[in-house]
């Protein structure tokens, strides 16, 4: 756990930089319980236990990066001590050492460490439901242990549903030890509890599909990072012993890696879904197989020199941050995420003036306003109908074209808010189209400035309004 948190404090800022999703959850987290519940009916309501965890953070210590990111931080410290104590259990003090210590340095594991979204606390929480069930099938505290596990796989689901996959990959556990007819009954109402428990999120998220219609659909390249991490978990598999018929770190590892990963790609054949962050669990039973061959590396170096396997998993990993370095620092920039919200604030702030119009293009680059609204200050909102906390929305809701456009021509500068040239879009909506033709036809830009994935534009009018 220490380690872990070491590796999340290390660059926790990211240079002070807060990307489009973290913006989200920062915005929504300042508004009140009533206005989150109001804004879950139309939108993001998969997240809505965690808007409101996060809320309850923001109220107790304010608004800042910190705040925003050190749940994660300790969410995944408590998912590296789930696999070192399953390692423990398993296989032994090194595996159990060399997975806690390795889950924490996995790629994207680092990536989502310092994130400031619900992924990490799904982790977490994965990692207890895993433990407990490895706990129960030992034969240990088994009617408090088995309600703690219904209520840890609950939790997850209400984060993300998509973390209910944990239950066939614990199914495969069942099966691959042959657990006693007790424990099937057991879990079976377990699960059944936590599925009926988060079915009405499911379904009620149903009606907000439309919100994962930017996911492309299943293409063969996008089977390469699922099949990469197949291949280093059999690996440590069979380093590790496979462990048939019995409780081992393959029949646990193994399982939790690989099911949810062909389970998201079997539903994204059906509706687009793959996200490698919604099974960022799965990576527990990768973090578990690597610490079972780690401690069966360490068993193997102990037969000869025994002092000599002291040293081993701390050479291993030595050698595996300073491979990693490179990731490691990149994953702790800016450029790291798409783009960043507070710099193109800073940008604002430093070209505007008073009585300025702004613009968004699309409307949902409004976060740069809404997470930094000082920035802000005695700037008109041009296309703002209804703000987003009245409409319940996480963008607002814009004017008519019409509207937009004698909006637009009443102004003498106007301040353009947009992604940067490498990653902006064709414009979408008749609206976006309006903004972007006045802007052409009637204005000129005097400054043009792009930082960390976002661009920010000052127009002045030189043509006469008609």
């Amino acid at each position: 756990m220490i380690w872990t948190v070491a590796l999340g404090l290390w660059g926790l800022s990211r240079q002070n930089s807060v990307w489009r999703d973290e913006a989200a959850t920062w915005q929504v987290a300042q508004r009140s319980t009533s206005d989150i519940v109001r804004l879950l009916e139309h939108v993001d309501v998969v997240h809505g236990l965690y808007y409101l965890f996060m809320h309850g953070l923001f109220e107790c210590f304010g608004p800042s990066t910190a705040v925003l990111r050190l749940p994660s931080v300790l969410a995944i410290a408590v998912g590296a001590l789930c696999v070192a104590v399953i390692g423990l259990r398993l296989a032994g003090p090194w595996a159990g050492l060399g997975g806690g210590l390795v889950f924490g340095v996995l790629p994207a594991v680092q990536f989502y460490l310092q994130e400031g979204r619900p992924y990490a606390l799904v982790a977490a929480g994965a990692g207890v439901a895993t433990s407990l069930l490895v706990t129960m099938l030992q034969g240990r505290h088994q009617k408090r242990g088995w309600a703690a596990y219904c209520c840890a796989v609950l939790m997850c689901g209400w984060l993300n549903w998509l973390a209910l996959l944990i239950l066939p990959a614990h199914l495969v556990t069942l099966v691959w030890t042959r657990a006693a007819r007790g424990v099937w009954a057991r879990w079976a109402t377990a699960s059944a509890v936590a599925i009926s428990g988060t079915l009405p999120l499911i379904l009620f998220s149903m009606r907000q599909s439309a919100q994962v219609s930017w996911i492309p659909p299943l293409t063969w390249h996008m089977l390469i990072g699922p099949a990469v991490l197949l291949a280093v978990g059999g690996l440590g598999c069979l380093l590790a012993g496979p462990g048939a018929g019995r409780l081992s770190v393959a029949s646990v590892g193994l399982p939790l890696l690989a099911v949810p990963q062909m389970g998201l790609i079997g539903l994204s054949l059906f509706q687009p879904l793959f996200v490698d962050r919604y099974i960022l669990f799965s990576l527990l039973g990768l973090a578990i197989l690597i610490g079972g061959a780690l401690g069966a590396a360490v068993r193997v170096v102990a037969q000869w020199s025994p002092k000599a396997s002291l040293w081993t998993l701390p050479v291993i990993l030595a050698v595996a941050m300073i491979a990693l370095l490179p990731q490691s620092l990149a994953k702790r920039s800016p450029a790291s995420r798409v783009d960043d919200v507070l710099a193109a604030a800073a940008q604002t702030r430093q070209l505007k003036r008073d009585g300025d119009g702004v613009l968004f293009i699309p409307s949902a680059r409004r976060d740069t306003r809404l997470v930094s609204p000082e920035a802000f200050t005695g700037l008109h909102d041009i296309a703002l109908a209804t703000s987003p906390k009245d409409s319940g929305t996480l963008k607002g809701e814009e004017a008519i074209p019409s509207q937009v456009r004698t909006a637009m021509l009443a102004q003498h500068r106007i301040i353009l808010i947009t992604d940067a040239t490498g990653v902006a879009k064709p414009a979408r909506g008749e609206r976006d189209r309006t903004k972007i033709e006045v802007l052409e036809k009637y204005f000129t830009p005097l400054s043009d400035e792009q930082a960390r994935g976002r661009r920010v534009i000052v127009y002045e009018r030189l043509v006469p309004a008609p």
